[in-house]
C-alpha cells in the first residue's frame, strides 16, 4: 500500500475553535486548542482551563466540569494532570 493510497478519500478538518469570554474586558472571542490549558486535579476545585485574553492580556482561569474537560480534550487542547501530594 502507498502512502497515497492510505489517505486517498481524506479531507482536510477544520481546526475546532471554542468560544470563550474574559471576565475583565467582557470581550467575547473564539480561540484554538493550542490557546488553552487544561488542568485536571483530583477534585472539581483543582480542574480548570485558563488562557490569556487576547484583547486585553489579561490570565483567564475558569473551573472545568466533566463537560467541559471531555470538550476540551476531545478538541485536542493539551492537557496536564495534577496530582495529589498525600
Amino acid at each position: 500500500m502507498t502512502a497515497a493510497s492510505a489517505f486517498a478519500g481524506m479531507r482536510s478538518v477544520a481546526p475546532v475553535m471554542f468560544r470563550a469570554g474574559c471576565p475583565d474586558c467582557r470581550e467575547r472571542f473564539e480561540l484554538s486548542a493550542s490557546a488553552l490549558r487544561l488542568a485536571i486535579g483530583a477534585s472539581s476545585r483543582t480542574t480548570f482551563y485558563s488562557f490569556t485574553c487576547p484583547e486585553c492580556g489579561t490570565a483567564v482561569r475558569k473551573p472545568a466540569g466533566e463537560r467541559i474537560v471531555e470538550l476540551l480534550t476531545g478538541g485536542g487542547v493539551r492537557t496536564l494532570r495534577l496530582h495529589s501530594t498525600v
